[in-house]
């Protein structure tokens, strides 16, 4: 495991020290994943590049009808405290008190959870079903894709070698929805998650008017029940209809058998999870005010 760390303090010399020729360059933002790799020899680096000192990629704020940005460095640990996350982005809160341990989130960040691309990583589910959107900065340009886009595969992404993820954002939730996020854990292996279903749910006078089912960890990447989404799109939400939808969430995963869980196990608990869910979301709108509705 031999190779030149780099702690830049800014975009600009980030970017220089990526532009050099010749070098194969790993971004660190936490290291919780990458160390380990290295030091198993599963990546190898000639340079590893810790961009967590630079001050522009940390923060967590929010803007008037633009919604929720969240900097690629910005700890978990600092999503899981927040009383915006809490109050306004719930399912964020959710999903990133159930990552791992206190000690893991308070050094592993956002941009390096989804930057690992595991598909048992809590955060990308609920982003996902919030419509989040990454910005990447290239060696020539910035551009902006839907998170939904980011994910190749297990540890595989859209960020070419020399690219950054520097945000996440996040559009304002409507005051008629309600999002969801609930694991199936794996207690040996510091919670890991054998499923993760994140559910974000619009309802206007009873019917259902918007609705994203995000799987995790039943397929190589995240995904979508779509299928499962359009049982209950347009329609009331009845009992029959959310366990349907809820088959189908579980016909729709990709699971495989391997040590921590069979796929049949796994697609079970998609179904319950995914009823669950849409259960909890229901309940909770059903709670606010009825000039909030």
């Amino acid at each position: 495991m031999n190779f030149e760390y780099f702690a830049p303090e800014t975009l600009q010399e980030a970017q220089s020290l990526l532009r050099q020729p010749g070098k194969r360059i790993r971004v660190i933002a936490g290291g919780t994943d990458l160390f380990l790799k290295l030091k198993d020899r599963l990546v190898e680096a000639d340079w590893v590049l810790d961009i967590t000192r630079i001050d522009q990629l940390h923060f967590l704020r929010e803007e008037e009808n633009r919604g929720l940005g969240i900097g690629a460095t910005t700890p978990i640990r600092d999503l899981e405290k927040s009383p915006l996350i809490q109050k306004k982005y719930p399912p964020i809160f959710q999903a990133a008190r159930l990552l791992g341990s206190t000690a893991i989130r308070n050094v592993g960040t956002l941009g390096g959870n989804l930057c690992n691309a595991a598909p048992s990583a809590e955060m990308a589910p609920v982003l996902i079903g919030l419509s989040a959107q990454a910005k990447i900065l290239t060696p020539r340009e910035e551009r902006i894709l839907p998170l939904e886009d980011f994910f190749l595969g297990p540890g595989q992404t859209v960020l070419a070698e020399r690219d950054l993820l520097t945000e996440i954002q996040v559009p304002p939730m409507p005051p008629t929805s309600e999002g969801v996020y609930l694991k199936h854990a794996d207690r040996g292996s510091i919670d890991l998650a054998v499923v993760g279903v994140a559910v974000i749910l619009t309802l206007e006078e009873g019917i259902c008017r918007g609705l994203k089912i995000v799987l995790g960890a039943v397929a190589p990447k995240p995904i979508r029940a779509r299928k499962a989404e359009e049982i209950l799109l347009g329609t009331p939400i009845e009992d029959a209809r959310i366990e349907k939808a809820s088959q189908i969430a579980a016909e729709e995963s990709q699971p495989i058998s391997d040590v921590r869980a069979s796929a049949a196990y796994r697609r079970e608990m998609v179904k319950v999870l995914t009823r669950k869910a849409i259960r909890e979301a229901v309940a909770a709108l059903s709670k606010r005010p009825a000039e909030k509705q």
